[in-house]
């Protein structure tokens, strides 16, 4: 893992009016990093994407990627800049085909879309309407759609929320295979806590748009202030 910082974003803030949904969050993501985002409902975690791909500007902080300042920049050219992500629900466009949801995300810099479908398993779907995917499926066109811009970082908002068991096995498996064979740094949101301890190397935690902690996921798991705000209980690392 090179020592190197894709991503970051010093001391961001966002108000609402007189809420603070982010309140000085820091975040680091450094050259092939996988780090998890975990927090409660209303934790800010969304948002702190929604900041990094443009769709807020921050009240105040700064936010760069890969060295340089993004802050201001409008969401298609953070896009192009190298910066893909999903959405907690999946957004494509119902009426094209699964193909033509990729060819109509896609710009210059451009991986094959075919390519893409055979990643994620739906290249003998792509003819078929996306408005008659499973949702399996749709996460799955999701996660393509996110990595047609060819990203150097990837933003994923619970792309296993909605799925059984075994679906959830299969998606983190897709997300470790593209991590590995796309050297892509990732940023995951997640509530699914066997995911996220599993496959990350570095968690942050918001509680209350403010960062409580951070750490490897064994810390994460057995830090006392985690598991009274999130957690409930003692979470088992390596088990469950």
């Amino acid at each position: 893992m090179k020592d190197a910082k894709v991503l970051e974003a010093k001391e961001v803030s966002m108000m609402f009016g007189g809420l603070a949904a982010l309140q000085g969050v820091h975040l680091a993501i450094e050259e092939g990093q996988i780090v998890g985002l975990i927090g409660p409902n209303g934790a800010g975690k969304t948002t702190l994407i929604n900041c990094i791909t443009g769709v807020y500007k921050p009240t105040r902080g700064s936010i760069c990627f890969k060295g340089k300042s993004i802050l201001g920049l409008r969401p298609y050219q953070i896009s192009r800049g190298g910066i893909g992500r999903t959405f907690q629900i999946p957004r494509p466009f119902l009426n094209m085909t699964v193909l033509q949801n990729l060819q109509v995300c896609a710009h210059q810099k451009e991986v094959e879309p075919l390519d893409l479908l055979q990643v994620t398993g739906l290249l003998e779907k792509r003819d078929q309407l996306a408005k008659q995917l499973t949702f399996h499926e749709r996460r799955r066109l999701e996660l393509a759609r996110a990595l047609v811009v060819k990203p150097h970082l990837l933003l994923l908002d619970e792309i296993v929320a909605g799925l059984n068991p075994h679906e959830i096995i299969e998606m983190a498996d897709l997300v470790r295979k593209i991590h590995r064979e796309g050297s892509i740094a990732i940023l995951w949101i997640e509530h699914v806590m066997k995911a996220i301890m599993e496959n990350a190397h570095h968690i942050l935690v918001l509680h209350q748009g403010a960062k409580i902690a951070e750490g490897s996921p064994r810390e994460i798991a057995n830090d006392p202030q985690v598991i009274e705000a999130y957690l409930g209980e003692k979470y088992q690392f390596g088990e469950g």
